[in-house]
């Protein structure tokens, strides 16, 4: 008879921000890992993945538990609390499948994995059944005193540590004989907590820590903290009646320390949330300041802690240089452009201007293109070599538009055209219609991908003599085949990877 040896289980503390704070055997632990397990909300973002990014390797497997809710409320018959416990249920059972056949399994977690961590719906569920060891980390506690200089506790007293979500009355009430305390999960419940220390008399003793030892730490007296900016990644700590004796400490100064500004050019996609990757998610969470064409600033759900600047479509060069400015001066900016911004978009023209601004760093975050969009929806057009050209004549002369859409056509690429038309823009469509008929056959696929992803997205599929100029309008994208782009019965296009009958 033959034994399977199963995995171990590792629930691994990453500490509270800072990569250099993971401990030693939590590096050596995600390294050796055959899986590396996380959490994320919604939109991908895992804040513990980016923590122990420095400590993983290539080839390892990576499962991330993307939670299904955000707020407390749930169509399941057992209400937010049966939606979570199928969650974790399902999650188990995907860690479990790793287990059984002996691969090792470390679950990240920030801050310690037995300390309000997610880990711990794991544990219950899958400690019993495989080895299992929990990896310590530095807590967000003890990384909000050491931003703040001042002890917790000494001696005999006691630390009272409370969930922002606890009502005010208890709150009030805890605060009121505590010797020290630490109130986490702040976010929407910071104005609760705020008067919940006023009505125990310990307002003025409270301090404000934000993101401590991550990028962007924030420490201030609680009274002087506007609510309306106060992330999850926040607390309230009351030190140690003796910390008085350190009035004379850093943390006033370290609140005036702002990150080095820099400027990161964020590609949105062509629509919404869906089509923004992880990386640019992160890329507007971690921005002071939006700046960007008005409609694709409007694209970035508002935060009221982040300024936004807005401007007109034909004024790139201005508004790089003004993005620029504000980083010069401190500022995190993202620079938003539709699609991807280094397709007919923002990243050419900060990247220009950035030659007056060598002491800022810019960063290109990509998008999902237009072309990309309405490839997709239509099949696989662009599966073959392909061109993408601007029909716009803005900033460059139309000779050169047509130069280049003939010489295409010549070379039997497949063409995606931007920019199509506008209000004053009427008549290239049919120019280049007519261009590429001295090239290709008339019944060349052509794809017509109108805002594809928004509420108003519709995709057709024609003929290169049947294209109409008059349905096509700025917010178009065509997709013209090659000789070899063929539409099945079912309707999708494709252009064969294969050239003609090569083998």
């Amino acid at each position: 008879m033959t034994t399977t040896k199963t995995g171990r289980l590792y629930g691994v503390g990453l500490g509270p921000g800072d990569p250099e704070l993971v401990t030693v055997k939590a590096a050596r632990l995600i390294g050796a890992a055959d899986v590396v397990v996380y959490h994320a909300a919604r939109h991908g973002r895992s804040i513990a993945r980016s923590i122990a990014a420095p400590y993983l390797r290539e080839g390892q497997v990576e499962e991330l538990l993307v939670y299904p809710l955000t707020t407390e409320t749930a169509d399941h018959p057992g209400g937010y609390q049966g939606a979570i416990d199928d969650f974790y249920a399902s999650c188990a059972a995907r860690l479990a499948a790793h287990l059984d056949v002996g691969r090792t399994v470390a679950v990240l977690g920030e801050g310690d994995p037995l300390f309000y961590g997610s880990y711990m719906h794991l544990h219950k569920r899958l400690a019993h059944r495989y080895p299992t060891e929990v990896v310590p980390g530095v807590t967000s506690i003890s990384a909000a005193s050491a931003a703040l200089g001042r002890p917790l506790v000494e001696r005999d007293e006691t630390l009272t540590v409370l969930p922002g979500t606890l009502p005010a009355k208890e709150l009030a009430e805890a605060l009121r004989g505590a010797d020290s305390a630490a109130v986490l999960k702040l976010g929407r419940t910071f104005g609760k907590v705020r008067d919940a220390l006023a009505e125990a008399g310990r307002l003025d003793d409270a301090w404000y820590v934000e993101r401590a030892t991550m990028d962007g730490q924030r420490v201030a007296p609680l009274s002087e903290v506007d609510p309306d900016g106060v992330p999850y990644f926040s607390m309230a700590v009351l030190p140690s009646p003796s910390a008085s004796e350190f009035a004379t400490a850093t943390p006033e100064r370290q609140s005036d320390t702002r990150p080095e500004g820099r400027v990161t050019v964020v590609g949105l996609g062509p629509a919404g949330r869906p089509w923004l990757t992880p990386e640019a998610q992160e890329a507007l969470g971690a921005a002071t300041d939006i700046v960007g064409y008005g409609p694709y600033v409007d694209r970035v759900p508002p935060n009221p802690r982040q300024r936004r600047h807005t401007s007109g479509n034909r004024v790139e060069a201005e508004r790089a240089a003004a993005a620029l400015e504000l980083a010069r001066a401190g500022a995190r900016v993202a620079v938003v452009s539709s699609g991807d911004p280094g397709v007919f978009a923002m990243a050419a023209a900060v990247l220009e201007a950035a030659d007056d601004y060598p002491d800022v760093p810019v960063r290109v975050v990509p998008g999902v293109t237009a072309a990309l969009a309405v490839a997709s929806r239509a099949g696989a057009p662009l599966g073959h070599d392909h061109c993408v050209l601007s029909l716009s004549d803005r900033l460059k002369p139309w000779e050169v538009v047509a130069a280049r859409i003939s010489a295409a056509a010549a070379a039997d690429l497949v063409l995606a055209l931007y920019n199509p038309a506008s209000r004053t823009r009427t008549w290239q469509v049919a120019a280049a219609r007519d261009l590429l008929l001295e090239h290709r056959d008339p019944d060349t696929p052509v794809v017509v991908g109108r805002d594809v992803g928004g509420p108003e997205e519709s995709v057709t599929v024609t003929t290169l003599a049947a294209l109409d100029p008059s349905v096509v309008d700025m917010r178009c994208l065509l997709i013209i085949g090659s000789s070899t782009t063929r539409v099945t019965a079912a309707g999708a296009v494709y252009t064969p990877r294969r050239y003609r009958n090569r083998p």
